[in-house]
């Protein structure tokens, strides 16, 4: 009874020492965090960000050399069109340049002389041409004249109006070169005065003074901006995007329009992008590719002006109702993508087929059912048919 009693303690020490030989050396469960797939909607879009410029803008420059007074009109005041936004004393002119001036408007006047006495001279000849034709239409109903000779007469006639044509766009090329060179003698002084009259410079559209480039008086080259006007009734907004990001974008996609201040998205459309790149150095030092995406405000009762900062946001592709899940829970398993799926304390590795993701969510087309939870943030020790533990 004694030694009984002895084999029943020593067995149980054995088996004690065996219990806990396996709980030390038994893996611990990992803790990890998990998320549940489910269905919902998914949006792809691009974010860049932007600036808002006035889509008709104008810069209104110097049309001569001269003293451009002191501009009145401040930053922001409405102009009407044709309205005088500045005054220039033009420069008086050495001898030399005023005979050039004078000679170039006597060499313009001879042209345009030329180009009319030419454009008369092909119009009688087409006159005479139709004549010609008719009498041969009519000689030939009677069978006088031969079908080629009245072929002949109306390809004659076709020349001329052709010629013709050529004759008044000549002119009309003279006119213009006229009145370029009569632009130049602004500067020259009037019959009764040493000095040239002043030049005003007017508006060319109805809007607003969105810039004063010169805003005191100084002398000024022909050509010199003077001031910017543009019309804040029709903003747009432009994106440098990448192009590697911009070949995807057609004009027609829906856009959102963020950051600019206020406490709603103001919604967008493309308007175009354009063909042709810029080379960019961004903040690390890199050269990229990037394109301007123009975006035309939906609604445009925010108050923005030019030159605004915003942030544009692009949809790409976007559905109500698909399978998702989050990007963390996804990782690369060789050239597919792969989840740990938790179920009964333990994680399974499921090979998925992604679609479309965002920076956030991605779609997925198989490989995880809607209600699953899967791991988030795998962590580096977590296998196949390891135990897990939530956090």
């Amino acid at each position: 009874m004694r030694l009984h009693a002895k084999s029943m303690i020593a067995l149980a020490t054995v088996l004690a020492g065996v219990l806990l030989v396996f709980f030390a050396v038994r893996p611990r469960p990992v803790r990890v965090e998990l998320g549940t797939v489910g269905i919902g909607p998914l949006q792809v879009t691009v974010e860049e960000q932007g600036e808002t410029r006035s889509r008709d803008r104008y810069v209104v420059a110097a049309p001569v050399a001269g003293r451009l007074l002191r501009i009145g009109l401040r930053e922001g005041d409405p102009v009407a069109p044709d309205e005088v936004v500045a005054t220039i004393a033009p420069m008086p002119l050495a001898p030399r340049e005023r005979d050039e001036l004078t000679a170039h408007v006597a060499g313009a006047e001879s042209a345009l002389r030329a180009r009319r006495a030419e454009l008369a001279h092909t119009l009688a000849d087409l006159a005479q041409a139709r004549r010609e034709r008719a009498r041969l239409e009519r000689l030939g109903t009677e069978g006088i004249a031969s079908r080629q000779r009245i072929e002949q007469g109306r390809n004659a006639e076709t020349t001329l109006e052709q010629d013709v044509d050529i004759a008044r766009h000549r002119a009309l090329a003279a006119e213009a070169d006229l009145r370029a060179a009569r632009a130049g003698l602004i500067a020259l002084p009037g019959p009764r005065s040493r000095r040239p009259p002043s030049v005003e410079v007017r508006s060319p559209a109805a809007g607003e003074v969105l810039r004063i480039l010169e805003p005191s008086e100084r002398v000024v080259a022909a050509g010199t901006p003077i001031l910017v006007v543009g019309d804040l009734k029709h903003l747009e907004v432009v994106m440098e995007m990448l192009s590697s990001e911009a070949v995807n974008v057609t004009p027609g996609m829906p856009a959102t329009i963020e950051g600019w201040g206020g406490g709603r998205t103001l919604p967008a459309r493309v308007q175009r992008v354009e063909p042709s790149g810029l080379t960019k150095v961004s903040a690390l030092g890199v050269e990229e590719q990037r394109t301007n995406v123009i975006l035309d405000f939906i609604d445009g009762s925010a108050r923005l002006g030019d030159g605004f900062r915003v942030t544009g946001r692009i949809v790409l592709w976007q559905s109500r109702r698909v399978l998702i899940a989050r990007l963390p829970a996804l990782f690369r398993c060789g050239s597919a993508w792969c989840a740990f799926v938790a179920g009964g304390g333990r994680a399974r590795r499921h090979r998925i087929t992604i679609g479309h993701r965002n920076s956030s969510e991605a779609e997925i087309l198989s490989g995880l059912r809607d209600g699953e939870r899967v791991v988030l943030y795998p962590p580096n020790d977590l296998a196949d048919g390891s135990r897990i533990r939530t956090r």
